[in-house]
């Protein structure tokens, strides 16, 4: 068992195993799921997207959409670290 603490401001420090495990590096979003008693926290990556993708019946669609805005978000908070 793998445990961390939660900040202040209500952050935690996920392991390096367990992100380099799932493939979680800077920036990586994060759904924030709470179940029974707990918190789940499943990263948003390709993978996930490809795993999902036909649940919707969308054809692949809505995948490339969130992965187009996926883009966007990544410019602009590295646009915004760049200027800081």
């Amino acid at each position: 068992m793998t445990t961390t603490t939660v900040t202040a401001k209500g952050q935690i420090v996920i392991p390096s195993r367990i992100r380099r495990h799932l493939n979680i590096k800077k920036g990586t979003r994060l759904c924030v799921i709470e179940k029974d008693n707990g918190i789940v926290l499943q990263p948003l990556t390709r993978e996930y997207f490809e795993q999902t993708a036909g649940v919707l019946k969308t054809k692949g669609k809505l995948t490339q959409v969130l992965l187009d805005e996926r883009k966007k978000e990544k410019v602009s908070e590295e646009e915004k670290w760049s200027k800081s």
